[in-house]
């Protein structure tokens, strides 16, 4: 792998301190491991966001790769994002198809029945969420964003969420009702699922 020459060049010449990669599939994670120790991969995971974890997430443990999930609220929607709010039609999440007609009917059951645990647990939906992805191991460090300061505090309050093994189970049953696709065809294409790099020509 051509890249990963380079960046290791980078490291050798004191440039740069790590390398990571963002979504990547698990056949070229292997390959750029072995020409230099990748440190991080960047993929989405959240609680309706789980095909990692079959592959890439055993392979990033058996490699020693940390985890940073992006979008780890479901692109807002454990935050109540388009549940309460009505999504503005030029928005990206309008296009979602968990965001779009019956999906987004019976996934708004979904956030509700989510919602209600999460107020068991004395803490908001969003937390509850972000509390579910930092209880998979201290490998994972997921990165919500915000544009507020209030969300940034409330993203911050997650950690002090605290889940049994019981709890992560009740909310993974929950999760298991949601319907439709995590995003558009064109934007799973750009995945990790098609995203292993050519081997070098001989």
């Amino acid at each position: 792998m051509h890249e990963m020459g380079e960046l290791k060049k980078l490291v050798e010449e004191g440039k740069i301190r790590y390398i990571g990669l963002s979504e990547a599939s698990a056949n070229t994670i292997r390959r750029a491991h072995a020409v230099h120790p990748i440190t991080a991969l960047q993929l989405e995971w959240s609680l309706w966001t789980r095909e990692i974890e079959q592959d890439i997430v055993p392979l990033c443990r058996e490699l020693g790769i940390g985890i940073v999930p992006y979008s780890p609220l479901g692109r807002g929607f454990f935050g109540g994002k388009g549940v309460i709010e009505s999504i503005p039609a030029d928005s990206f999440l309008a296009i979602q198809p968990r965001l779009q007609g019956e999906n987004f009917d019976k996934n708004k059951m979904v956030y509700s029945k989510i919602e209600n645990l999460a107020e068991k647990h004395g803490c908001k939906s969003s937390q509850l969420a972000l509390a579910w992805i930092n209880h998979q191991g201290d490998d994972v460090v997921p990165i919500p964003g915000t544009t507020k300061t209030k969300n940034l505090d409330i993203n911050l309050g997650s950690l002090e969420v605290k889940l049994s093994r019981d709890d992560l189970n009740k909310i993974g049953e929950l999760i298991s009702e949601v319907t439709g696709e995590r995003t558009t065809d064109a934007f799973v294409r750009c995945s990790w699922k098609f995203a292993d790099t050519p081997s070098k020509p001989t």
